[in-house]
């Protein structure tokens, strides 16, 4: 059985979040913050033997706070991440075990990822080296210019919306980063796909959503509800407080 390392990016400002008490993956769904929903996803695994979360150094005294508990029966390791996503993925990288096989990069404010998902992205990049979820583009497309004006109709054909998980052999992850410059990527994939190497495209739901305004939360409780329920849910919530005592 291959091995795997999970980073979970949170350093993020989340500055269209809009929310004064949380940044978005540590706001309260069903009763546990965004990020966890994502963690126990993984932790559930046998394949899965280290998890890594990113956050801001600014966020520090309060995620130790708030989720030390969590951290410490999940066993879940953290690192502060850097001023681009980017950034903090290397800087998780550089603590995954040597003996590790795959990495996969997840958002941590994606908390409607499913099991069945996950076997599929893992098995393709078990098989291909590179693999990630995404799903195809279902609406027209507009480019448009600066005043808003439309310059063209983009065909949707053979576009993707990328999702998370992303995952790549360890030793590939390693050198993009390595040959990332100062660069500030979008996606870990745009940097193996810059190393000449193929990703793969796993097909996947739109409900495989990310959280990025408080409307998405609404969103996320109602995809909750219909997704396969994690074998271990509920080991892990807050041991001191519910979240809406934090606002």
């Amino acid at each position: 059985m291959s091995t795997f390392a999970v980073i979970l990016p949170a350093a993020g400002q989340s500055r269209r979040f809009h929310d004064k008490a949380y940044k978005k993956p540590f706001a309260p769904l069903a009763n546990r913050a965004v990020w966890l929903h994502s963690a126990e996803r993984f932790m559930n695994r046998a394949d899965v033997k280290q998890v890594i979360v990113c956050i801001s150094a600014e966020d520090r005294d309060f995620f130790n706070l708030k989720f030390g508990a969590n951290i410490a029966i999940l066993g879940v390791q953290v690192v502060e991440g850097g001023d681009h996503r980017s950034d903090s993925v290397q800087r998780a990288l550089e603590r995954v075990k040597n003996d590790i096989e795959f990495v996969a990069v997840h958002d941590a404010a994606r908390p409607c990822i499913a099991d069945p998902w996950i076997d599929s992205v893992f098995e393709a990049a078990q098989r291909d080296g590179a693999a990630i979820l995404a799903a195809p583009v279902q609406s027209t497309l507009k480019r448009a210019d600066q005043k808003k004006h439309i310059t063209e109709t983009v065909s949707r054909d053979l576009l993707w919306e990328a999702q998370t998980p992303q995952v790549f052999r360890r030793d590939w992850l390693i050198e993009a980063y390595a040959k990332r410059g100062r660069d500030a990527v979008t996606d870990d994939a745009q940097l193996i796909e810059r190393l000449g190497r193929a990703v793969t495209i796993v097909p996947c739901s739109p409900l495989n959503i990310k959280i990025t305004t408080r409307d998405d939360l609404k969103l996320a409780e109602q995809v909750l509800k219909v997704l396969p329920k994690p074998k271990l849910e509920g080991r892990f919530d807050n041991p001191f407080a519910s979240d809406d005592l934090w606002r």
